[in-house]
């Protein structure tokens, strides 16, 4: 697997061209997912073609470097950025800063190649939280202060299987132009302070604990240029009361005639020849630019109201990745599972849609309600923050013998309000979810079994 830089989850058609020319030749076992981190993983590499893959990531102006292990991980911003009407800031400047910083340009970046576990960053431009800041190492919220623009900062959000948090405020403030400043400042705190002993206590919510929150923050500001940094701003911009949008389907632009399209990309998995149809799409439609999104969805921005039709009609959208995907598929994710990843105890993507589809034939709802899937304790589909979350593990059916199963969390959720969600249901043997699921889903969210909806229209 290789795991790219893709601040704010825009590429190029050029780009989505060539990482599809990458994994074309490994057959069934190459393929490519879009990630919980508005990011592509691409699938199937061997590694005495790496060499050749990394000048043609360079090419087209992608890097790999400092994406896995204890490095920062992709920098995620909104994917409405610049395009939406209701926006707070276009995100876009600073997550590029951001990565251009942490990989000094595609060069590496030394100084922080080697922190004590991975570390997370976001940057808020919308009032719907599309980049889930409470689940983030460092959040940058927009505020500002004394008619200054910039941003009230949250640290230590994180998932491992020891223990999962919410970030936490950090009672700072800092002017747009201290973004890399204070980011440098944290990292280096991080860095140098951070416990490097068992793997499960080194996040850096741990180091935040053992410090307490004003020492952390004494230590961030000694590493500031100024050995200054404002305390919060009272003066928010995020509305808290904000009613989260979907961005799947068809919606105007801040710029006048054009419509962005979010399309449902099923679990994250495309292979070689859609990747070439949706650069061939955004090429013909829009502007060449195709948007990730951390629910493993797609966004093609830029659209012509003139041609909007003319898309929608494309065989992709009306086949395989629809912008209205049936109301329980919406909001489902998934990470990688055991078909390609070592630490995944269960096999999450063809799972996840299964079940799906087969509660959707059991249970109607009027509001979508997001899933996600993991196939480990790791959470990298982020089962805290879902509605209904799977976590894999293994267990016992009812004859005692070890099964593949998941621990079920109920509860979870995003926006101002959010939430990590709780284990409603321990060992659950993966072939007696959908019953459960069912069940849920009438007891909490609304639903009504789809035999009584028959009854009630005769």
């Amino acid at each position: 697997m290789m795991r790219l830089k893709l601040p704010n989850g825009v590429t190029s058609s050029a780009q989505t061209r060539y990482l599809a020319s990458a994994i074309r030749q490994y057959g069934k076992e190459g393929c490519a997912d879009v990630t919980t981190r508005q990011n592509w993983q691409i699938r199937g590499v061997v590694l005495p073609d790496v060499p050749e893959i990394l000048k043609g990531l360079s090419e087209v102006g992608l890097t790999s470097l400092q994406s896995g292990m204890d490095n920062v991980r992709n920098p995620v911003g909104n994917p409405l950025a610049g395009i939406d009407p209701h926006e707070i800031v276009d995100t876009r400047p600073y997550t590029n800063l951001l990565s251009q910083f942490i990989t000094a340009n595609a060069r590496g970046n030394t100084a922080f190649t080697n922190l004590p576990r991975k570390w997370n960053v976001c940057v808020v431009g919308s009032h719907d939280l599309y980049e889930h800041p409470h689940i983030n190492d460092l959040a940058y919220m927009p505020a500002t202060k004394n008619g200054r623009f910039g941003f009230n900062l949250l640290v230590g959000g994180f998932f491992s299987p020891k223990r999962c948090a919410d970030a936490i405020p950090l009672d700072a403030w800092v002017p747009a132009d201290d973004v890399l400043l204070v980011c440098q400042a944290v990292l280096e705190a991080y860095r140098d302070l951070g416990t490097r002993g068992n793997r499960q206590k080194t996040r850096m919510m741990w180091l935040i604990d053992e410090l307490g929150i004003e020492r952390f923050r004494a230590e961030v500001v000694k590493r500031m240029p100024q050995q200054e940094l404002d305390r919060s701003s009272s003066e928010d911009l995020v509305q808290k009361q904000w009613e989260r949008r979907d961005y799947l389907g068809v919606h105007p632009q801040k710029q006048e005639g054009f419509s962005f399209v979010g399309i449902h990309i099923p679990v994250g998995r495309v292979q070689a020849d859609d990747m070439d149809e949706l650069a061939r799409l955004a090429d013909e439609y829009g502007s060449g630019e195709l948007r990730l999104t951390v629910e493993q969805n797609i966004i093609i921005p830029n659209v012509e109201n003139s041609r909007l039709e003319a898309l929608l009609k494309e065989p992709l959208l009306r086949d395989r990745f629809s912008p209205e995907p049936p109301i329980l598929m919406k909001g489902l994710v998934a990470c990688t599972g055991n078909q390609f990843c070592g630490q995944a105890i269960i096999e999450t993507k063809a799972r996840a849609l299964k079940v799906t589809e087969e509660v959707g034939r059991l249970v109607s709802v009027t509001q979508p309600v997001r899933m996600h899937w993991t196939g480990c304790p790791n959470s990298c589909g982020q089962v805290q923050v879902a509605d209904i979350g799977f976590m894999g593990c293994m267990t016992r059916d009812e004859n005692g013998k070890v099964c593949e199963g998941a621990d079920v969390f109920l509860g979870g959720r995003i926006g101002s309000d959010s939430h990590l969600g709780e284990v409603y249901k321990k060992g659950v043997p993966c072939k007696d979810l959908v019953p459960l699921v069912a069940e849920i889903l009438v007891n909490h969210f609304g639903g009504v079994p789809r035999e009584r909806e028959e009854e009630a229209e005769d």
